[in-house]
């Protein structure tokens, strides 16, 4: 591995443990109690009903799976489709951080949370009790999520993505043209991109002696050989 693209995979490597990382918070804070409701319908005992982060944030299950999903799609992407992945978990991120800012800087109200427990129209709510640790848990994630988009954003385009050699026969060839075009240093990569091209990469054009014999050994542009005399 050379010495220019060990600090690229290392970037991809820290943008594909934060979004796991922001994917297992997420989860995590789905499957916590984030309100308790206690209603009463003036007819019996009080209800107890606990809402868990899934209930009062449905949104954070699939907002998870996608940061997950996305830690492959870092590795398969580059070039501008790793900068839209970046924009993409940053909007996941912004939109898991939103009811955890929101319960934990404005609390839970009796309308929403009668709403989304279902309560019958006659209860009431008597108390709320909203529990900030599962919210600080989804804002965790969501601010590693982030950190994730901006590292992706950071990530070099042109050597992110997958290595090389997963790429197809066709797309080598293009590569060792640009490479020859661009007169680039030659590394053990590109030696085996030349051979999977058909390509010779040890035979300089310029130094080849079948590439101009002059009239001896050679062949006319008719394509007849000439011999010596």
């Amino acid at each position: 591995m050379s010495a220019t693209r060990a600090p690229r995979r290392r970037a991809g490597a820290v943008a594909a443990l934060l979004l796991a990382i922001g994917a297992v918070a997420l989860w995590g804070a789905s499957r916590l109690t984030w309100v308790t409701v206690t209603s009463s319908d003036g007819l019996g005992e009080a209800r107890h009903a606990t809402l868990v982060g899934g209930t009062w944030a449905a949104a954070l299950t699939p907002l998870a799976l996608t940061l997950l999903a996305a830690v492959a799609a870092s590795f398969a992407v580059r070039g501008w489709a790793l900068r839209i992945l970046a924009v993409l978990v940053a909007v996941v991120a912004v939109a898991a951080a939103v009811p955890a800012v929101g319960l934990l800087a404005g609390g839970a109200d009796d309308a929403t949370a009668a709403r989304i427990a279902e309560l019958p129209a006659r209860a009431e709510v008597t108390s709320l009790t909203v529990a900030a640790g599962p919210a600080v848990l989804a804002l965790a994630g969501a601010v590693a999520a982030l950190a994730a988009a901006v590292q992706l954003w950071r990530t070099p385009r042109a050597e992110a993505g997958l290595s090389s050699k997963y790429d197809s026969p066709a797309a080598r060839r293009e590569a060792t043209a640009r490479r020859d075009t661009a007169d680039e240093s030659v590394t053990e990569r590109t030696l085996w991109d030349a051979l999977d091209a058909g390509e010779d990469p040890t035979v300089d054009v310029a130094d080849d002696p079948a590439a101009d014999r002059g009239g001896e050994g050679g062949a006319d542009d008719s394509g007849t050989r000439r011999t010596g005399r």
